[in-house]
């Protein structure tokens, strides 16, 4: 993992910033999508928990249909057009293994929401580590647009992700 300035973000953050910063979560059957502006070297990172907001309380970035395109917004309210965005995409692991056939699909359904989305807003995903059985720790330098990534075990990944 690069060194230097990183934020962190948990279950139902957005975080957008600009060079030479990081953003880095730790994922399980959680989504991230980092988008990455090609022209201003912008980049912004999302994680949420679940694929979509049921209509009670309030409309959480902790729901993938809330939270992506309220990072969607987050860039372009800082200069930001869809056209010059590309997105990466991490999680989305089925790490339930022995609880009912409806929490492995968690991570599916969070998988497929954020490329719906990302293809409604024209945006490319020009890389992804996604589903699987194992949790990931993700860090996206902002200098260059990467992401460098790593697996790890179900212990180390905190509730919620």
């Amino acid at each position: 993992m690069i060194q230097g300035c990183s934020t962190f973000i948990h279950v139902g953050q957005i975080h957008v910033d600009t060079s030479p910063s990081a953003i880095s979560t730790v994922l399980g059957s959680c989504v991230a999508v980092c988008l990455y502006d090609t022209k201003l070297g912008m980049g912004g990172m999302n994680h949420y928990l679940l694929p979509f907001w049921n209509g009670n309380g309030l409309q959480s970035p902790k729901f993938g249909n809330i939270s992506i395109p309220k990072l969607i917004e987050a860039m372009i309210m800082r200069g930001s057009l869809p056209k010059t965005l590309v997105a990466k995409v991490f999680g989305g692991a089925s790490i339930n293994i022995g609880n009912s056939a409806n929490t492995m699909m968690i991570g599916e359904k969070n998988i497929l929401v954020a490329k719906e989305i990302l293809k409604d807003y024209k945006i490319s995903i020009v890389a992804e580590d996604i589903g699987g059985q194992n949790g990931r720790k993700i860090q996206f330098n902002l200098e260059r647009g990467k992401v460098q990534m790593k697996y790890i075990a179900r212990s180390d990944i905190g509730e919620g992700n």
